[in-house]
């Protein structure tokens, strides 16, 4: 009652606020009429509204009661029938107790039915029996199935109706099974018939395919009677004897078995009847793979049912029965090359020549590795240890066999462009080439193990094979008539050097060497070019004493024409060498090092100006007799290009240009000549150039050598090179 008396007054205040609104000047006092007007119809409006809304309340609060009460109506019915269900339940638990006996003369009545419905069948057991061995004995396989089916229905159905017994013993149980034990044994006589058709599979579908189908209809029955059986224990709780057969799992595993035997007895010989028996077993294999698959896919196809998925299944039996095969393979022991086969066969396995083959085209991806990851790391690090042995023997018989020809009387060799060279650079690459193919056809994991191998062997190879050619060059040294070809086979060493960098850079793939692999390559070379360098000057500086002596300064000796006569003789067996140009300059700057040194070692003492500038002009004549020469052998290798730096022998005719100087005041031009093109001459060696002379003291000489500080450092050491020895 408040809340209305509230909204009374809410309702005149909103009016008279309103009605102050509308009135706010004298003029709108004669509008009063209107605006009463139109609120009444408003309000009149609003009432209308009001009315209706209540009624529509009024008839849903009727309409909800009336379902109310009809519905505790039916209520009340409801429970009225409960009650009466109870009551008969509780009256139909006397019912059954009193139709016990109806229901056991029920059971006898349905045992006795299918008692009847068998009996004939039960009489003739054994003549069903018989009847059915015969029937199989003659390769009536579906009749006999159907005869066979006919005695398990028989037999099953007893069965159920003992297991269906509440009180049911045993002894009935065995009883019955007893009585029809052939049953099984002619269902596992019929099973063994349709294995021994199935083991002929690939034989039998291309000329009998009825006789497959047959096979495989009877093994369709039987899983299908499985399934039947299978679906009745879950309601009943009932499995007929030797039930679930499983006849498709073991058809499964009989055309797996035969594969496996087929894999098996394609080998027709071991290892001591023929050295390549594996890869003779392993083609067979390849072969017999193709033929049997191509036989599946076109024939037994179109025999088998699509659940059987038979040439997928075939696929996997196959790849299986292999990775098997191969794995017995491998225990057995392997030798030799028949790691890399094996090896190699899995890539064979995988291409067009095998799985990928056109008429195939296998998805292989879809199974596991033929043979595991750890299984081929295994073959592989064994293949590599027999490959270790076999690189040392090979190399050690390489350097055997490149020692025996350094002995020969004979010239060694030459190639199409006239070198000198022994087989060993091309057998080695040869070998390691040969080999590496045969990782190729593996994987490139195993080219890069077998690279690596082969260089690490290579430089223990050149180890030996350096000491060996020292060995070689100190034998002959102390006795130079032993080798009558030692020239010609040093020679032959120093390109073997450059030919085993070129055919190891090749076998890398045009990558560089590994440091200490290019460095003893190296070392061998110029141990090489040094040795011959050290014959020719052995001859040479036979001769070199008599330079720059009171005899050599009268002309009476011939030293420089017979040093050239040499250099020439010489020259001629270097044109076989391919860094012939390296040993022309190196021989050139120890000729003039030779020079030098009985320059600077004061061989003679000049009496006078005449005699210093006679000695300077014959080295000028010497040395330009040299130069002559050594242009001469620059030229006998056309293709090489002439020496693009200046001539070591040089430095003669600038120390020749010191000693004929006469006037002393002159000589630092001279001086600064000479350090200016030699920078690293020392001040040692201008010191005894100047005392050479005869007409400078010391302390003179050295004071004119401070004010050039010779000795200093240059990127061009062609004295220092030539003088090294001179200390």
């Amino acid at each position: 009652m408040t809340d209305i008396l509230e909204q009374q007054e809410v309702a005149k205040s909103t009016g008279l606020k309103h009605v102050i609104t509308m009135l706010q000047i004298p003029d709108q006092l004669d509008k009063v009429d209107q605006h009463r007007k139109r609120v009444q119809r408003k309000k009149a409006s609003v009432e209308a509204m009001l009315k209706t809304a209540v009624q529509s309340q009024l008839d849903g609060v009727e309409t909800g009661l009336s379902l109310l009460v009809s519905a505790r109506d039916d209520i009340a019915d409801c429970q009225k029938k409960i009650d009466e269900v109870e009551q008969i339940y509780a009256d139909l638990a006397k019912l059954s107790l009193q139709l016990q006996d109806v229901r056991e003369e029920s059971i006898k009545h349905s045992q006795t039915g299918t008692l009847m419905e068998h009996l004939k069948h039960i009489f003739n057991v054994p003549g069903s029996v018989a009847r059915t061995q015969d029937l199989i004995q003659e390769g009536k396989f579906l009749l006999a199935h159907k005869a066979l089916s006919d005695l398990e229905g028989s037999r099953d159905d007893l069965l159920y109706e003992l297991h269906k017994q509440a009180n049911n013993l045993p002894s009935d149980k065995a009883m019955l099974k007893q009585y029809f034990a052939d049953v099984e044994r002619l269902s596992d006589e019929l099973g063994k018939q349709l294995w021994v058709i199935l083991k002929r599979t690939l034989n039998t579908v291309r000329k009998e395919p009825q006789v497959i189908v047959t096979a495989l209809r009877l093994i369709t029955r039987e899983e299908w009677a499985d399934e039947a059986a299978l679906r009745r224990q879950e309601t009943t709780g009932f499995l007929p004897p030797s039930r679930p057969k499983l006849w498709k799992k073991k058809a499964i595993e009989t055309l797996e078995q035969s594969v496996a035997e087929r894999l098996e007895a394609n080998q027709i010989e071991g290892r001591q009847e023929n050295k390549m028996w594996l890869v003779r077993h392993l083609e067979v294999t390849r072969q017999l793979i193709i033929d049997d698959l191509k036989t599946v896919k076109h024939h037994c196809t179109p025999c088998f049912p699509p659940s059987f998925d038979i040439f997928n299944e075939w696929v996997r039996m196959i790849h299986n029965c292999l990775s098997q095969r191969l794995q017995t393979i491998i225990s057995q022991g392997l030798v030799d090359s028949e790691y890399i086969h094996i090896l190699g066969w899995l890539n064979t396995y995988n291409s067009r020549e095998l799985m990928q083959h056109p008429e195939l085209n296998v998805d292989i991806s879809r199974y596991e590795a033929l043979l595991p990851d750890s299984t081929i790391k295994k073959l592989m690090q064994k293949y590599l240890a027999g490959l270790q042995v076999k690189f040392e023997e090979w190399l050690r018989n390489a350097l055997t066999t490149d020692h025996k020809d350094w002995q020969k009387q004979e010239m060694p060799e030459t190639d199409s462009d006239g070198y000198h060279r022994t087989e060993a650079p091309m057998l080695i690459y040869q070998m390691i080439t040969q080999h590496i193919d045969v990782a190729r056809t593996v994987s490139p994991t195993l080219i890069s193990l077998v690279l690596n191998l082969a260089m690490e062997h290579m430089n223990n190879f050149l180890t030996s094979y350096i000491q060996l050619v020292t060995e070689y060059k100190i034998q002959n040294f102390e006795d130079r008539s032993r080798f009558h070809c030692y020239t010609a086979y040093m020679i032959a060493v120093a390109n073997n050097a450059v030919n085993m960098k070129v055919l190891l850079t090749k076998l890398n793939e045009g990558k560089n060497l590994a440091p200490n692999l290019e460095e003893k390559l190296k070392t061998l070379k110029e141990n090489a070019l040094s040795y011959l360098c050290e014959e020719v000057l052995m001859d040479i500086k036979a001769l070199t004493p008599n330079i720059m002596t009171r005899k050599w300064l009268t002309k009476e000796d011939q030293t420089i024409d017979t040093v050239i006569v040499t250099l020439a003789d010489y020259g001629n067996d270097y044109t076989a060498l391919i860094a012939y140009q390296d040993l022309i300059m190196n021989i050139e700057k120890q000729v003039a090092s030779s020079y030098v040194r009985a320059i600077c070692e004061k061989r003679i003492s000049f009496k006078n100006y005449e005699e210093r500038k006679t000695a300077a002009e014959l080295i000028v004549e010497d040395t330009n007799k040299l130069e002559k020469q050594f242009k001469e052998l620059y030229k006998k290798r056309a293709t090489l290009p002439a020496a693009s730096k200046e001539s070591e022998l040089t430095v003669l005719k600038l120390m020749a240009e010191v000693l004929k100087m006469k006037d002393n005041s002159l000589l630092s031009l001279e001086l600064s000549g000479l350090v200016k093109r030699f920078p690293d001459v020392s001040a040692d060696d201008l010191m005894a150039l100047l005392d050479l002379r005869g007409d400078i003291s010391r302390p003179d000489a050295r004071q004119l050598i401070v004010d050039f500080k010779p000795g200093s450092a240059t990127d061009r050491p062609i004295f220092s090179n030539i003088l090294q020895n001179l200390s």
